[in-house]
């Protein structure tokens, strides 16, 4: 009864607990058998989440730390990458995200209308989704193999981060979209249709706060956030430094969310690249990794919260056409591009 009325009036405390604990025994189990350490994570969020018997983690704190172990990743990977290192692969990593999620999207919407026969506004949102990649999966996927510094590594980065401000611009013209579309409308009313000048807008407006929050970054950022290091790390106490570190990777993603509505994994890849122009990056990215190492495990075990196990076996069929869409249909479009 203890341990219940802890569970209840703890949630925090509780679910850290149980995440941790479950992640630690199936990610060790996981490596004895030679698979990844995350694909015990998932196993234990699918046993901590409400779809299995047992303790059950609270899934909307899960889910925001989860979001900090993204913010945390994607702000180490920032430190390890310059500007320039973006741009020298824009000519491969641009038109890869896009031709790569327009396929996706394509053979995601065809599936769906064609063999599920769902509408087109269902099938669209299923086509988007499949289109969209998971930026720590394949972070990770690129760190455990010892790619994420090379030539490789930096088209890959480059490729989800153009990924990740086409997700931001679909996510913004989604509700225009539905109305023209007509999902949502009431029952016996025309929803209201949004002119070609008012979908420009809504376009040019998403992509204006991008740039503003990429030229401010570049413009300001780039200059006070070392300084501010800088200034810090003269008082010689290592606790203002750590702090100072994750302020800076936290606080400006959430700002970049707030004031210019972009994604916190941009924003905190942003805040790590300008913050790589301070002599101290290297003790900066040194005392986030334990911080990563933890947060990013709570990202999958997130992920296996989120997972009811029943569709494996009701929709088999359906998961693995997703499987081979991703897996074939995105990485022979990706291997076509970069090999020619």
């Amino acid at each position: 009864l203890g341990l219940l009325r802890m569970d209840h009036t703890l949630p925090l405390i509780s679910t850290l607990a149980l995440a941790f604990g479950l992640a630690l025994v199936f990610g060790y189990f996981a490596e004895r058998l030679r698979f990844p350490a995350l694909v015990g994570y998932l196993f234990a969020g699918i046993l901590c989440s409400g779809h299995t018997p047992g303790p059950v983690a609270d899934m909307e704190l899960a889910s925001q730390l989860s979001e900090l172990g993204v913010i945390l990743l994607m702000f180490g990977v920032g430190l390890h990458f310059s500007i320039q290192d973006l741009l020298k692969v824009r000519h491969i990593a641009i038109p890869g995200a896009v031709l790569q999620m327009s396929i996706a999207t394509v053979l995601g919407l065809c599936f769906a209308m064609y063999v599920w026969h769902w509408e087109l506004s269902a099938a669209l949102i299923f086509g988007l989704c499949l289109s969209c990649a998971s930026t720590v999966v394949l972070l990770k996927a690129l760190e455990l193999h010892g790619h994420l510094n090379t030539v490789d590594g930096q088209i890959s980065v480059g490729w989800l981060v153009v990924e990740d401000i086409a997700t931001v611009l679909i996510l913004v013209l989604l509700p225009p979209i539905a109305a023209i579309l007509g999902v949502g409308a009431e029952p016996g009313q025309a929803p209201e249709p949004m002119s070609i000048s008012q979908m420009l807008y809504v376009i040019g407006s998403t992509l204006l706060r991008v740039v503003a929050f990429v030229a401010v970054m570049l413009l300001v950022g780039r200059k006070l956030i070392p300084w501010a290091l800088w200034k810090v790390a003269k008082t010689g106490s290592r606790e203002l430094f750590t702090l100072f570190v994750l302020f800076a990777s936290i606080g400006i993603a959430f700002g970049a969310a707030v004031v210019f509505e972009v994604s916190f994994s941009l924003g905190a890849f942003f805040a790590g690249m300008v913050l790589r122009e301070s002599p101290y990056a290297r003790r900066a990215a040194h005392d986030s990794l334990p911080l990563q190492d933890a947060f990013s495990v709570l990202f999958f075990v997130g992920v296996g919260m989120m997972l009811d196990w029943h569709v494996l076996i009701n929709e088999p069929l359906g998961i693995l056409t997703m499987l081979a869409i991703i897996m074939f249909g995105k990485s022979i479009t990706a291997f076509l591009l970069v090999h020619f």
